[in-house]
């Protein structure tokens, strides 16, 4: 078993809502469990293609909105 030092964080009303770990823990964690360090496998975006049915086009769009911004 690992011996893992950890920080609780609290909100205002003293109830839990995360954990820190010291980066040599995590980095020990990840050894562990076989991950390779955070890297993510490439996402196909090909596979999303045509998934939007926009009657606009994305771009002009973008910038119609971005002008309002002004």
């Amino acid at each position: 078993m690992l011996n893992i030092r950890k920080h609780l964080v609290t909100d205002e009303a003293n109830r839990p809502i995360a954990v820190q770990i010291d980066y040599e823990d995590w980095c020990r964690i990840e050894q562990v469990l076989g991950l390779d360090g955070g890297q993510k496998a490439p996402t196909d975006l090909a596979e999303h293609l045509g998934k939007l049915d926009w009657p606009v086009d994305g771009l002009r769009y973008q910038q119609e909105v971005r002008g309002e911004w002004e």
